[in-house]
């Protein structure tokens, strides 16, 4: 079994702190990425987890064993860089064996996985070309068969498919994800990328300045986001958010900015009268309407023939985007109302940036 446990890590460069206290647990044979801005720690506390960078407190613990004090090398661990980080001198088969040869694998044994690796990863042509003839997308099949071969207990991934192009990432995400499904190993990946994160997961581990910020599978961070950074985070476009303030009345109103007021739904939020609040909601489910709460003057719209965006600013400045299947008429320009769907929102403490549902 290959479970991982943080128990308040922390990782400290002199007097500056990096990581921040972060309690985790990964389950044997999950799919866990961790995502977030850069500098937010993740690649950080990937190494950490590796034994490439030592911990400043708290235990690492895998498969129940705390590994604090083992070496990299001795934790079953393999590791998938952004740079490939093959041997250039080195055929593919050679790249491919080194590290069984390193531990005296027997050369009959090593010569039938790295077969068996090359057809599972469809680079049998490539053995005997060396890294230099290969394209990005082979050279990130060979780091990755490099990996595999070696049977870790758990793969980390530290954003393996920066370097390719859009399409090629695609598909790449699409085999490591069809990997895991072949092998059951746990895997932990590193990426900025929210869209990656949410095909790809599990569980989405969402980092900020060395915090965890929210932990769990990828519907439960975008139905339910934490905070506002997470809300703002994941979900492609992101989420929209308009400040407001609680109104004491006979039912529960949200006064925005612009002085238009919002009737909320009387369940599901902690009611908060006087409240400075910020609300949120996603492109997909606002629309034009004849009326509706918010003015938005647009000032870009885009046309991508099965899906239309169209961008604006509300009179006190907030930038609105709207999301909608098929074509629009909106143009450049235009003045529209725009509905907010009550049964949609998400609502936030503005001091705080909680979220403040209820369930």
């Amino acid at each position: 079994m290959a479970a991982i446990e943080l128990r308040d890590v922390r990782k400290a460069y002199g007097q500056a702190e990096v990581i921040k206290g972060i309690d985790l647990s990964i389950a044997h044979g999950e799919f866990c990425v961790f995502v977030g801005p850069s500098g937010c720690g993740k690649s950080t506390l990937l190494r950490m987890i590796s034994g490439l960078e030592g911990i400043t407190g708290g235990q690492i613990a895998i498969g129940g064993e705390v590994v604090n004090d083992i070496p990299a090398a001795d934790r079953g661990l393999a590791m998938v860089f952004q740079s490939y980080a093959l041997y250039p001198h080195m055929t593919v088969r050679q790249n491919l064996s080194f590290g069984l040869e390193n531990i005296q694998t027997p050369r009959a044994e090593i010569a039938i996985k790295v077969d068996e690796v090359a057809r599972m990863l469809q680079i049998e042509q490539l053995l005997d070309r060396r890294p230099k003839d290969l394209s990005g997308g082979q050279r990130q099949r060979v780091a990755i068969g490099r990996a595999v071969v070696r049977e870790p207990r758990v793969f980390l991934f530290d954003e393996p498919l920066s370097n390719l192009d859009a399409e090629l990432r695609v598909d790449m995400r699409g085999e490591i994800a069809a990997l895991h499904r072949r092998l059951g190993n746990t895997m932990i990946y590193v990426t900025h990328d929210q869209v990656e994160a949410m095909t790809m997961a599990d569980k989405i581990a969402v980092l900020r300045l060395g915090k965890l910020e929210q932990f769990g599978a990828p519907l439960e961070l975008y139905n339910r986001p934490a905070n506002l950074f997470v809300a703002g985070f994941i979900g492609s476009p992101k989420m929209n958010f308009l400040s407001g303030q609680i109104d004491a009345e006979d039912r529960m109103i949200l006064r925005l900015e612009s002085g238009e007021a919002l009737a909320l739904p009387h369940q599901g939020f902690a009611q908060r009268v006087g409240a400075k609040v910020t609300l949120g909601i996603r492109p997909n489910h606002m629309e034009a309407a004849v009326t509706g709460p918010v003015k938005l003057a647009v000032s870009a719209v885009e046309q991508l023939g099965g899906e239309s965006y169209v961008y604006g600013q509300t009179a006190s400045g907030t930038a609105i985007t709207l999301h909608s299947p098929g074509q629009t008429r909106i143009g450049l320009g235009d003045v529209i109302q725009v509905a907010v769907p009550t049964d949609k929102i998400h609502l936030f403490d503005s001091e705080t940036g909680l979220s403040l549902r209820m369930d």
